[in-house]
């Protein structure tokens, strides 16, 4: 069921995919999306598949709702591992919005949980993020593997490892 977060989501990849506009953030949203900030990752799927998904680990932008609008748009037109939407798949789009709460560092896997918190993973420059909760990923050492090779991490090194807990909101 679609809410605020996700409302706001469709609104700015809709807009940018069929016109190229980015959207003003509209009245009448809730509190938390006007006088917060937050990372959130955007991620749209077809079905199961997914079609797009861009995100920040911490807030960029001077609002949540900013955040999110920009996060929509890069995730149908910049996500390096998809063409960008086209206005012809929009109406077979559903979307998500994570709200990332504050990285905490953990000593080491056991103070992970995949279906309770999302990962980082960094050495020197690399870092690497999964979320949380992800369909076919179900064991921390999958979740590790997973955020390495997005960070272009070997998987036999050593590497800093945070956890983060996500608010989701989806339709």
């Amino acid at each position: 069921m679609a809410d605020a977060y996700t409302e706001l989501a469709r609104a700015s990849f809709e807009s940018w995919t069929r016109d190229g506009v980015r959207i003003a953030i509209p009245d009448g949203l809730p509190t938390e999306l006007t006088e917060t900030r937050a990372g959130c990752f955007v991620s749209l799927h077809i079905g199961d598949d997914l079609r797009g998904c861009i995100g920040t680990i911490v807030a960029t932008q001077p609002t949540l709702a900013d955040e999110i609008i920009d996060n929509a748009i890069a995730a149908c037109s910049r996500d390096p591992r998809f063409p960008a939407v086209r206005p012809e798949e929009l109406a077979g789009i559903h979307c998500s919005v994570d709200v990332l709460g504050e990285p905490e560092d953990i000593a080491g896997p056991d103070e992970l949980d995949v279906k309770r918190y999302g990962v980082i993973v960094s050495k020197d420059f690399r870092r690497g993020l999964l979320l949380p909760d992800l369909d076919g990923v179900d064991t921390v050492e999958a979740q590790i593997t997973i955020a390495k090779q997005k960070a272009g991490i070997r998987l036999s090194e050593t590497c800093k490892l945070q956890r983060f807990e996500v608010i989701r909101h989806g339709e």
